[in-house]
């Protein structure tokens, strides 16, 4: 039985979200248990009404300090009573195969890189994003914020992990990766791009250096680019999602025969919010470590929490550590012919 160690105090919005989420999670699989992490009186406030059978199932680890946006990311290496600690330390004693956090996120990558360690050949852990494709699926880019400033070498890595995550989480038997540049011809890019380049393409799956515009066309499977570019396109991403669906309804309402049309097209709307809307897929996972540590976003809501929880069990579930140092031992730059 998988246990999840969830940070029960991380949220923008308290525990409500969370310990819902967690609830709702565990009414519907069966597989799994928690250990919900944070102020004994605040979790037991939203478990009163509990459904039956689901008690058993949940373990509650006190922690009386919180990490707060406003903190520092180092502040949680001197903070062991934080919620975020002992949920990492949890996974680093063995105890849980897995953490779920929706906290400040500085502190989850800083503290699980260190306390949990990374893999073999991994120089650098990478957050993963989901973005939605025109042929209904996803593609993984990465990395999305962990690392503003990457070498070459860095990069070959993000590729390697993306691919074995491609291929383990999204089933695709052969992922292909694109290195994101300001354009498609080999001699695009910036210095740091061009190295990247040369690594990159010793690997078969690689199809070249890709533009903002494929990360959404489904053209490739992997998008490989540093923390810096990818929290850009990350953020933009959500920008332009939130701004067409407020362009939507603001024409909708000045028109009779759009809201007419609106309502014709409801099934429409409905299935667009689904593929823009990252409640649906949930938290963001740190590749790279030797276990699994899921990103939630912090204004996450109870269907959120509830999907970064099953992410979190597909990854466990899927064994991804020992395909990437697999595939690292194997792919590593000295070695490829």
């Amino acid at each position: 039985m998988i246990n999840i160690a969830l940070d029960a105090m991380g949220g923008d919005y308290g525990s409500e979200p969370i310990v819902t989420g967690a609830i709702q999670a565990l009414s519907e699989r069966e597989d799994f248990i928690l250990s919900l992490v944070g102020k004994r009186d605040e979790i037991e406030k939203y478990l009163l009404n509990l459904p039956k059978g689901l008690s058993n199932r949940i373990t509650i680890i006190d922690a009386s300090d919180v990490i707060l946006m406003s903190d520092s990311a180092t502040d949680v290496f001197k903070r062991r009573e934080s919620s975020i600690y002992k949920a990492v330390e949890l996974v680093k004693d063995g105890k849980a195969q897995a953490i779920v956090s929706a906290g400040h996120s500085g502190s989850t990558m800083s503290l699980a890189t260190l306390r949990i360690g990374r893999l073999q050949n991994v120089s650098r852990p990478a957050i993963v994003a989901l973005m939605p494709t025109q042929d209904g699926k996803r593609s993984v880019v990465l990395d999305v914020g962990a690392n503003v400033d990457c070498k070459p070498e860095h990069l070959f890595q993000f590729g390697v992990m993306g691919e074995a995550y491609a291929r383990k989480i999204l089933k695709i038997d052969i992922p292909r990766i694109g290195l994101l540049s300001n354009g498609e011809e080999d001699s695009k890019g910036n210095e740091q791009t061009k190295e990247s380049f040369k690594l990159l393409k010793k690997l078969s799956s690689f199809k070249g250096n890709v533009e903002g515009n494929n990360i959404f066309d489904g053209s490739v499977d992997v998008i490989v680019c540093d923390g810096f570019v990818g929290n850009l396109v990350l953020k933009t991403s959500e920008g332009v999602a939130e701004t067409i669906n407020y362009f939507i309804k603001k024409k909708i309402k000045k028109s009779p025969i759009a809201i007419a049309g609106a309502l014709l097209m409801k099934k429409v709307f409905r299935l667009l919010r689904k593929e823009i809307d990252y409640a649906e897929y949930g938290g963001a996972p740190l590749l790279g470590l030797k276990s699994c540590v899921i990103i939630s976003h912090g204004k996450s809501n109870a269907k959120a929490m509830k999907n970064s929880i099953f992410q979190a069990i597909a990854y466990v579930n899927a064994n991804i550590e020992s395909d990437i140092e697999l595939q690292l031992k194997t792919k590593t730059t000295e070695n490829i012919g």
